[in-house]
C-alpha cells in the first residue's frame, strides 16, 4: 500500500515552506504551513522622513521596528495618524530604536487600538519617549481646545476639531509594556528571532539593531544613524556582518560642515549680535539638539571664545531632557567624561544660563533687550513656544534666526530656510527681515559620505541588500548610486505598503 507521506515527502525537498503532517489513528491529517521565507514592509518613513514604522515577518511573528507620528499639514498628519492601513493587535513586540516623537509618538495608538506585546528599548530611550509621549498628550488636548473655542466663536467659518488620539493615561498605559535592555546584551523578542542594540550615536539612548533570524541570518536597522565625533555622544558603532540591511537617508543627498566649524560659525553669530544688541532665535528640538547646542555655548564660554551674554531655554520638555542627560552619563563620549562628568561639572549648566518653565516667564523674554540667545522648541518651527519668539523677533533685521536642524517639507522652518519673504504665523503674515542662517554642523543625521564610509565597515560580499527608508526620494535616489558605487550588491528604495520577500538562507 502507497502510503499518502510517501507521495508527499519528496515534494518537501523542493518547497520553500515546510509542510507538518500530522497523522491520527484513523488516517486524517492537517496541514501547517511554517513559513520559512521572511516578509519586510513599511508604513512610514517610506519617501519621507516622518512616521517610522517598519516590521518583518518570519513563522508567523510580527516585529515592528518604531512607531512614529506623521508629521506635516494638520489634515494629512490627523488622517495618517488616526487612520492605521494594519491591525496593530498583529503585532507581537515593537523594538524601538530611539525616543524622537517621529519614531515613538504613535506608540499610545497602536495600544489603543489593540497592541498588547512589549516595546523594547534602551533605559535611556524609555526616559526620552516618557516626556515626548506625556508632551505630545498635553499638545493635542490643548490644540483641540483652541479649536474648539474657534469653531464656536466663528462657526460660519466650518473649522473642523480635531479630537486627541491619546490623552495622558494611555501614555501611562503604554509605558507599563516598555521592557528596557541595554546596548550589546542579546535577547529574544519573539520565537524565531534574537535581538541586540547598538549605539547609533544619535540621541540619548538611540540604538541601532540587528536581529538574527532563524538559524542566523543577520538582518541590520539603523533606525536614525548619528555621526563622528558629535558632542556628547559616543561615535555609532558597527554592528555584526550583516545579510540585509534597512537603512536611512534623511542626508542621502547631502553633506555637512565639520563640527569644529560649526562651532566657529556659531561663535561668529554671537559676536555679531553682541555688537547689534539683537537676538539670536534658535529652533531646536528638545532632544539631542538643544544639548548640544548648550554643550558648545559652555565650551566656547570656557575657551573665551564667546562674551557671556544671556542664554533662555524656553522649552519645559527641553528642561525635563536635559535633567534625564544628566542621569544617562553611560551614554556620553570620552571627551565628555573627561572634560565635564569626571570634574563634577554640570556640562549644561553654568551662570548666564536660564531654563524657562512657566508662560510668565516665556512672555517677559520678549521685553528684555538683547543681546542674548533663545532656545526654544518646536525644531521645526511649527509650534510651541518658538512660534511666540518668531512673531516678536522675524521683522527685526538685528535678529539672526539659527537653523541647526533639519526642515521637514512644507514646515515653517522650511520655508525660512528657502528664503521665503513672509511668513505666515498664528494666521497673520511677516515680513522677514531677521538674517537666516543655516548650520548643518549639527546634524544628528549622518551624510552621504558618513554613511557611506559606516556601510564600507561591513562584509559588502556577505551584504545582499539595502532598503533605504526615512528621506525625500531625491535624497534616497542620490545615496542608491552613492552606495553602489562602493560596491554594494543591490539597494532598494522602500514603497509604503509594498511587501518584500528575501529567503532566510544565511549569507555565505
Amino acid at each position: 500500500m502507497i502510503s499518502l507521506a510517501s507521495i508527499i515527502a519528496p515534494l518537501l525537498i523542493q518547497c520553500k515552506t515546510e509542510i507538518i503532517i500530522e497523522f491520527s489513528m484513523n488516517w486524517e491529517y492537517k496541514e501547517v504551513m511554517k513559513d520559512n521565507n521572511i516578509i519586510l514592509y513599511s508604513h512610514g518613513a517610506c519617501n519621507e522622513v516622518t512616521g517610522s514604522k517598519h516590521f518583518i515577518e518570519y513563522n508567523g511573528k510580527t516585529i515592528q521596528i518604531d512607531s512614529g507620528m506623521f508629521q506635516g499639514r494638520r489634515a494629512e498628519s490627523y488622517e495618517k495618524n488616526h487612520t492605521l492601513p494594519f491591525d496593530p493587535s498583529k503585532t507581537d513586540c515593537i523594538l524601538l530604536t530611539h525616543g524622537h516623537f517621529d519614531h515613538s509618538g504613535a506608540l499610545p495608538v497602536m495600544v489603543n487600538n489593540g497592541f498588547s506585546g512589549n516595546i523594547y528599548s534602551t533605559p535611556a530611550t524609555r526616559d526620552i519617549a516618557n516626556i515626548i509621549l506625556f508632551d505630545s498628550a498635553y499638545i493635542q488636548q490643548k490644540d483641540s481646545e483652541y479649536l474648539r473655542d474657534k469653531a464656536m466663536k466663528y462657526p460660519d467659518r466650518n473649522l473642523k476639531v480635531y479630537e486627541p488620539l491619546y490623552d495622558s493615561s494611555d501614555v501611562i498605559k503604554t509605558l507599563q509594556q516598555f521592557v528596557t535592555i541595554n546596548n550589546r546584551r542579546e535577547f529574544i523578542p519573539v520565537d524565531g528571532f534574537k535581538a541586540e542594540f547598538f549605539d547609533a550615536g544619535h540621541i540619548l539612548g538611540s540604538s541601532m539593531i540587528c536581529l538574527t533570524v532563524g538559524e542566523g541570518l543577520k538582518i541590520g536597522y539603523s533606525g536614525d544613524l548619528g555621526r563622528k565625533n558629535l558632542p556628547i555622544l559616543k561615535d555609532p558603532e558597527t554592528m555584526y556582518d550583516l545579510d540585509y540591511l534597512v537603512l536611512e537617508g534623511t542626508y542621502g543627498d547631502r553633506l555637512h560642515e565639520s563640527v569644529g566649524s560649526g562651532g566657529e560659525r556659531l561663535a561668529g553669530i554671537v559676536k555679531k549680535v553682541v555688537k547689534t544688541g539683537g537676538k539670536i532665535i534658535i529652533p531646536a528640538f528638545t532632544i539631542e539638539r538643544t544639548q548640544e547646542i548648550i554643550y558648545i555655548l559652555h565650551l566656547l564660554q570656557l575657551e573665551n571664545r564667546i562674551p557671556r551674554i544671556p542664554i533662555y531655554v524656553d522649552s519645559p520638555m527641553a528642561v525635563n531632557a536635559t535633567s534625564i542627560f544628566k542621569i544617562h552619563s553611560e551614554c556620553f563620549d570620552k571627551e565628555t567624561y573627561e572634560d565635564f562628568t569626571s570634574n563634577n561639572i554640570n556640562p549644561f549648566g553654568f551662570d548666564n544660563i536660564n531654563y524657562v518653565q512657566s508662560v510668565r516667564e516665556s512672555k517677559e523674554i520678549n521685553s528684555k533687550k538683547g543681546p542674548m540667545i533663545i532656545i526654544s522648541a518646536s525644531g521645526m518651527a511649527e509650534n510651541g513656544r518658538i512660534l511666540h519668539h518668531l512673531k516678536n523677533n522675524i521683522e527685526d533685521k538685528r535678529a539672526i534666526i539659527t537653523i541647526v536642524g533639519f526642515m521637514a517639507a512644507h514646515t515653517l522652518g522650511r520655508k525660512l530656510v528657502e528664503g521665503e519673504k513672509s511668513i505666515k504665523i498664528f494666521g497673520k503674515n511677516y515680513e522677514v527681515n531677521a538674517e537666516i542662517e543655516k548650520l548643518n554642523a549639527f546634524s544628528a543625521h549622518a551624510d552621504y559620505n558618513e554613511i557611506k564610509e559606516w556601510v564600507s565597515g561591513y562584509d559588502l560580499k556577505r551584504l545582499k541588500k539595502i532598503f533605504l527608508v526615512h528621506g525625500e526620494n531625491k535624497s534616497l535616489v542620490n545615496l542608491r548610486s552613492e552606495l553602489l558605487s562602493i560596491g554594494v550588491n543591490s539597494v532598494e528604495i522602500v514603497e509604503y505598503g509594498k511587501t518584500y520577500g528575501i529567503n532566510s538562507e544565511r549569507g555565505k
